[in-house]
């Protein structure tokens, strides 16, 4: 079975160096913990910074056709070097995708601390570099997109047709140390990010997008979310139920925008259940497939597909159809 995976990542050192991620010695620090315990998360630098034959062999052994990769933590590389610093790092992922293009695609990574400078490298990404849409990770200066100082970037990703990778990111200090802080320094810092923090902070950040207008102004703007749509789809009755046309005063309905504007992608939660109730919440036509590679193997990739209850037709779709498609692979 062909397979594409969409929420692959490398981690560029020139953007992590430039980058500030206060909980991320904490994540990964197991000191103390029984060393036969794995700890998942935690991969190797060599992992996260392979862009050629070793994230080959990784794709090969879990039957991956294509990843379509994205740099990390580009949100918290602040103004004054983001437009340089992300720029290169669009041209290094580039360069890969050249060597390996039956192999590899990729999201342009924005500078969005420079906004009308990350509306110009994303025309510039999908143009130029060949990108397939842009990843967006979190809150940027603690801000949510749906600020007015962000609008050029949703307005050109419009404009280019191509879909928004909202991606988990941290949450804002304050609110790190209000909901997520207290217990061993590993417990807090995954709560707040990987367990809990992340997959609520980008859930929230759908929702505003939603009830501010921005599926109203670009209604065929097209949001991808990873980890089952981070907690949205098992809250789209409460949300309509709670927040109706008659309130938000919006085009459509919770359940509207994201059966028609929303992907949602499993992000190497390999979860039959979840995979159930987004088919009838969402429809298979709105799932493509992800492992989260280097932080997640791509060792259950494969086996969850077969074994899940689908159809030939949805499976396929899922595996690469959907992806193909929407990505003009």
């Amino acid at each position: 079975m062909k397979i594409i995976t969409i929420e692959e990542h490398y981690s560029d050192p020139a953007v992590r160096a430039a980058s500030d991620d206060p909980t991320a010695a904490a994540r990964h620090d197991t000191t103390g913990i029984d060393p036969s315990v794995k700890i998942s998360y935690t991969p190797s630098n060599d992992e996260l910074t392979d862009l050629g034959e070793g994230r080959l062999v990784a794709m090969d052994s879990g039957n991956i056709a294509m990843q379509v990769l994205s740099s990390q933590s580009v949100q918290r590389v602040p103004a004054s070097v983001a437009v340089e610093v992300v720029r290169a790092t669009n041209d290094k992922l580039a360069a890969a995708i050249a060597e390996h293009p039956d192999r590899f695609a990729g999201f342009a990574a924005l500078p969005t601390t420079v906004p009308d400078a990350a509306a110009d490298e994303l025309e510039r990404g999908v143009g130029e570099l060949g990108f397939v849409g842009a990843m967006i990770m979190g809150r940027t200066n603690d801000q949510f997109l749906d600020e007015a100082r962000f609008d050029v970037i949703l307005k050109r990703l419009a404009k280019l047709d191509v879909p928004l990778y909202l991606h988990p990111g941290l949450p804002p200090t304050a609110t790190i140390a209000e909901n997520y802080s207290g217990f061993a320094p590993l417990v807090s810092a995954r709560l707040g990010t990987a367990a809990w923090g992340w997959h609520s902070e980008t859930g929230v950040h759908f929702i505003r997008l939603v009830l501010s207008g921005v599926l109203d102004r670009y209604p065929k703007l097209q949001v991808i979310l990873g980890h089952w749509g981070e907690m949205v789809p098992f809250f789209i009755e409460r949300l309509d139920e709670a927040l109706p046309r008659a309130v938000t005063h919006l085009d459509r309905t919770f359940a509207e925008y994201m059966r028609e504007n929303v992907y949602v992608t499993p992000s190497g939660m390999f979860t039959q259940a979840n995979l159930q109730y987004v088919i009838e919440m969402m429809e298979a036509s709105r799932i493509m497939y992800s492992v989260d590679y280097p932080f997640v193997g791509n060792d259950e990739a494969e086996p969850f597909l077969l074994a899940a209850r689908l159809t030939d037709a949805q499976r396929e779709a899922i595996a690469h159809g959907t992806a193909e498609r929407l990505f003009r692979l």
